[in-house]
């Protein structure tokens, strides 16, 4: 692809898994290599938690279900955070939460290289 879409760096400033819902983030590959990417975790009133480490093969999309991370430690529930996404090569994410069996919102991410 000669103008990859994407960026390598990205960030949601709201984010909270709810006790009964889950939070992801949605990342395209649209370029012909692997992206190796990192999410970092903020808090208000503790330190980060991450990295979270993932690979999104070439030419594919990855919805990965934060509530589902364990390692280096679970998200907590029902506390607010903000995250980061960083690629080797430039993708797309877009962040969505469900609660119940309700689809509470999606948004695009910020993007900045």
């Amino acid at each position: 692809m000669p103008d990859p879409i994407g960026y390598r760096r990205w960030a949601f400033a709201e984010g909270r898994l709810p006790s009964d819902g889950d939070e992801s983030a949605c990342i395209l590959n649209a370029t012909n290599d692997d992206a190796q990417v990192e999410l970092m975790i903020f808090f208000a009133d503790r330190d980060p938690a991450g990295p979270y480490a993932v690979t999104v093969p070439a030419r594919r999309s990855l919805h990965l279900h934060l509530g589902a991370l364990e390692d280096p430690e679970p998200i907590p529930r029902d506390v607010e955070y903000s995250a980061t996404v960083e690629s080797d090569v430039p993708v797309v994410v877009q962040q969505s939460r469900r609660s119940g069996h309700h689809f509470e919102y999606s948004t695009i991410a910020y993007a900045g290289d």
